[in-house]
């Protein structure tokens, strides 16, 4: 074989191990991303069926209920426009409170309930994910120029 020949080959193959790296790497990353969607969101059937994702928003008041195992839990998480029941079972972390935000993982039901394997607390007791807080402002928004408008003035 000349000499020009086996850089070809060289070259190739490198290539070829370049390519098969970046498919393996690019693998790797889709299998380990989790999108996060708002109850609106899931209600809008914009989650996907089948697959693990987050949701996130606030837990609704007096939706906490603690089973006699004492760990197994189920909550209501709202974005104030629409809810989701959540069923949890695990230790909940510190900063879990009623009232307060959260992001959970896990899978949605086929009954609509949403069974988290992880339930995430982060930063501080004010943590809200920017996306469940956009959709929360937006709800108050137009919950807020609903009660504004008048009705027409009869003549």
């Amino acid at each position: 074989m000349k000499p020009r020949h086996k850089r070809f080959v060289l070259v190739g193959v490198g290539i070829a191990g370049l390519a098969l790296s970046a498919t393996l790497v690019l693998s790797a990353f889709q299998k380990n991303l989790v999108f996060f969607y708002t109850p609106s969101q899931v209600f809008a059937k914009e989650a996907p069926v089948g697959k693990s994702f987050r949701i996130g928003g606030l837990v609704e008041n007096g939706s906490l209920k603690r089973e006699a195992d004492g760990v197994t839990v189920q909550f209501v998480v709202t974005d104030t426009a629409k809810s989701i029941p959540v069923y949890y079972r695990g230790i909940l972390p510190d900063l879990f409170k009623e009232g307060k935000g959260v992001v959970t993982e896990g899978r949605l039901a086929p009954d609509g309930t949403f069974h988290a394997d992880e339930v995430l607390a982060k930063h501080d007791e004010n943590y809200m994910p920017p996306a469940a807080q956009e959709a929360i402002n937006e709800a108050k928004a137009n919950t807020a120029a609903q009660s504004l408008v008048m009705p027409p003035k009869g003549k």
